[in-house]
C-alpha cells in the first residue's frame, strides 16, 4: 500500500470545493456545510500527528468530516435522546445495527484523484488568523495547527492551563465570527 503525505498548504485549493459540495448534499445548509469544513480543516492540522499514511490525503480528510456530519446530527438531536447514528440492516434482535458510514459506499470517491481548486476558503482562513490578537493567534496555532500539548505551550507562554483554554476558546469563537463574515 503506498505511503501517502500530508500537505496541508494544499488543503484549500484542493479539497475545499470536494468537501463542501459532500457536506452539502449530507446536512443542506450552506453555512453548516461552510462551518464543517472548516471544522475538517482545522480538526485535520490538529490531528496530522495521527496520520498514518495508509489512505490519500482526500480520504483521511473525508474520514474526518463524516465524524463532523455525525457530530452535527448527534447534537441537533441529542434532545430526542439520539445518542448514534445507527442503523439495524438485518431482523435479529439482539444486534445494535451497523455504522451507516461501514454500509454506504462513498458516490464521490470516483473521483478520488480530481484537483478541485478554491483558494476563497485559505484566504479567508488566513486573512482570519491575522486579525487575532497576537496571543490569540500563537495559543491558537501552536494548539491547533503545531500540536503542541497543554503542558508545553503553558511552559512556553508562562500561563496556566485554565488560561490556555480561555485564550484558545476566544480564538476559535473569534476565527469562526470572522470565517462566517467573510467566507461567502
Amino acid at each position: 500500500m503506498a505511503n501517502h503525505q500530508l500537505n496541508p498548504n494544499n488543503w484549500i485549493d484542493l479539497y475545499s470545493d470536494y468537501l463542501f459540495n459532500y457536506t452539502i448534499s449530507r446536512v443542506n445548509d450552506r453555512a453548516m456545510a461552510q462551518d464543517l469544513v472548516s471544522e475538517t480543516f482545522l480538526a485535520g492540522l490538529k490531528s496530522m500527528n495521527n496520520f498514518k499514511g495508509e489512505a490519500s490525503e482526500r480520504t483521511w480528510l473525508v474520514s474526518i468530516l463524516k465524524r463532523k456530519i455525525i457530530d452535527y446530527y448527534r447534537k441537533i438531536n441529542s434532545n430526542k435522546g439520539k445518542a448514534e447514528v445507527r442503523m439495524t440492516y438485518n431482523n435479529d434482535s439482539e444486534s445494535e445495527g451497523d455504522w451507516l458510514e461501514e454500509r454506504v459506499a462513498d458516490p464521490f470517491d470516483k473521483t478520488a484523484e480530481d484537483k478541485l481548486e478554491n483558494t476563497e476558503l485559505g484566504n479567508a482562513i488566513y486573512d482570519c488568523l491575522s486579525k487575532l490578537p497576537e496571543k490569540q493567534a500563537e495559543v491558537f496555532k501552536m494548539k491547533t495547527i503545531l500540536g503542541y500539548d497543554t503542558e508545553t505551550i503553558c511552559n512556553e507562554l508562562d500561563i496556566t492551563a485554565s488560561n490556555l483554554w480561555v485564550i484558545i476558546h476566544r480564538a476559535r469563537t473569534a476565527l469562526a465570527d470572522c470565517m462566517e463574515e467573510n467566507w461567502f
